[in-house]
């Protein structure tokens, strides 16, 4: 069987306009699966060189396939099952700086390169004092970055036409300025002119962004049943789902240059992303979050075995419209849309998204994704969201590290570990002890930056619900809560 490649495979060869640090799954299935996108449906022509960030990487063996691969797009959309793939052509070739580093900085003089996009991971945008100019190449990404602006600067004499758009698609926050102002440290560190400095601010636009994509990555289980279905060899396959947004924070004039309405793309560029992030954290991470504890003590292991429950699904849902969606200062169609969205990517039936996974610091977790919430709640309506107290209760219990008499693998810092197995080792399920523990828990300042106990009733509704939960099971103390949502009041 063939090996895909431009010779068994009549791929479009594109100018090389972006060069990307890094060869990871998720910028293959995203950025450029979407510059793959803007290529065939808006005549984009822009080619994609991947720089291998770190010394051990797979640049020489996406060569082997010419840039090549093969993404799958799975998932629910408009409520139905869907599976697609094709194969990207918009990769032009790797390099390995660390092998070639004479191919990397030939870079800085092409001057048809506009972008330069990156996932080096949230680690990857660091400073390394260690860095210097003169290294073939520098360690870290921000010193490569540097040290390649440097040469391009140099090689056509400061030029204001050849500066790049940089977009930074690491998770962290505001990653553009975080880039920018390291960028800015080499150079104050190694000495360069303040001409150059003056061209990194007016030529270069360091643009900040939110990416979301779920890309489950290389579908090793069943390659042998892909292989077949393609009729090649292709070591470079990558499964995503079908939902894609970019948000980048940036001048409006990037929308001249990137023909993403076009090609039909979910990319939106904004003075400020602070609300698309908001939006994503609190909704889709929030839900995750709220709805692991409640789900895996009642018996559940999945997102989409939660959400398809009758009685679990109908709490997320319940969670992301009476009480999430009210607190977020965005267009009430756009949050409806995107809510819609992220069920039917809780639902999706090709991913495996194990509650245990997401448990994961499940308390640093609802401090910043649920914890918002809770508290803009409060103070909007004057009452508590019933839906995340519960879910609070439950991360409580979920701490006692038990579900059905076995225990749970809890995995969080050692000291929250530490103590809460002292806070529950000394609690004897009545009400006034549960009461002890829950105030303990609240008060915390260590977990949730602030004491909780302050805001009224919570202390006693927490204590209430897990109660119930200890001594009713969560099954009925769910639904017992459930009926009472439904109930209309007088």
């Amino acid at each position: 069987m063939n090996t895909l490649n431009r010779t068994t495979y009549p791929a479009t060869t594109y100018t090389e306009k972006v060069v990307q640090f890094g060869e990871g799954n998720f910028l293959r299935a995203f950025t450029d699966w979407q510059i793959h996108q803007m290529n065939k449906k808006a005549n984009f022509d822009a080619g994609v060189v991947i720089v291998q960030p770190l010394a051990t990487g797979m640049a020489e063996q996406l060569n082997e396939q010419d840039g090549l691969y093969t993404v799958y797009l799975e998932g629910i959309q408009d409520g139905q099952p869907s599976q697609t793939h094709e194969v990207i052509e918009c990769v032009t070739r790797g390099i390995n700086p660390y092998e070639h580093y004479e191919t990397y900085e030939a870079l800085a003089y092409q001057p048809e390169l506009r972008w330069i996009i990156s996932n080096t991971t949230e680690a990857g945008i660091a400073f390394h004092p260690t860095d210097q100019l003169v290294d073939r190449p520098q360690q870290s990404y921000p010193g490569k970055l540097t040290s390649l602006l440097y040469r391009r600067f140099r090689h056509f004499h400061g030029e204001a036409s050849k500066g790049f758009i940089i977009l930074p698609c690491e998770l962290i926050d505001h990653n553009g300025d975080e880039l920018k102002k390291i960028v800015l440290q080499y150079a104050d560190l190694w000495n360069l002119e303040p001409e150059f400095v003056a061209w990194v601010h007016q030529a270069n636009t360091f643009c900040s962004s939110l990416v979301d994509r779920i890309v489950p990555g290389y579908p090793k289980q069943r390659m042998h049943e892909i292989t077949a279905e393609l009729g090649y060899e292709d070591s470079f396959v990558v499964v995503g789902e079908p939902f894609h947004l970019l948000v980048i924070e940036g001048p409006s004039w990037i929308e001249q240059e990137l023909p993403f309405a076009q090609a039909g793309l979910h990319i939106k560029v904004v003075e400020d992303m602070a609300p698309y992030r908001t939006r994503k954290v609190r909704i889709l991470n929030g839900a995750h979050t709220a709805m692991t504890p409640v789900a895996y003590l009642y018996g559940l292991n999945t997102v989409a075995e939660t959400v398809d429950h009758p009685v679990t699904g109908a709490f997320v849902r319940s969670l992301i419209q009476d009480e999430i969606i009210p607190t977020l200062d965005l267009p009430a169609e756009e949050l409806e849309q995107f809510a819609a969205a992220v069920m039917e990517r809780f639902r999706n039936p090709y991913v495996q998204h194990f509650l245990m996974s997401i448990s994961l610091n499940s308390i640093s977790k609802f401090k910043t994704r649920d914890l918002p919430t809770l508290t803009a709640y409060i103070e909007q309506t004057g009452k508590l969201p019933q839906k995340l107290v519960f879910s609070l209760a439950a991360l409580i219990a979920f701490y006692k590290g038990e579900r059905s008499g076995e225990p749970i693998a809890l995995n969080d810092d050692i000291a929250v570990l530490q103590q809460l197995a002292e806070l529950w080792k000394v609690c004897d399920n009545s009400q006034q002890s549960l009461h002890q523990l829950v105030t303990a828990v609240l008060g915390e300042l260590s977990f949730w930056g602030m004491d909780l106990n302050h805001y009224s009733g919570l202390t006693e509704q927490v204590t209430n619900d897990l109660y119930r939960i200890q001594h009713q099971g969560i099954v009925v103390a769910l639904q017992a809560l459930m009926d009472h949502s439904a109930t209309p009041t007088s």
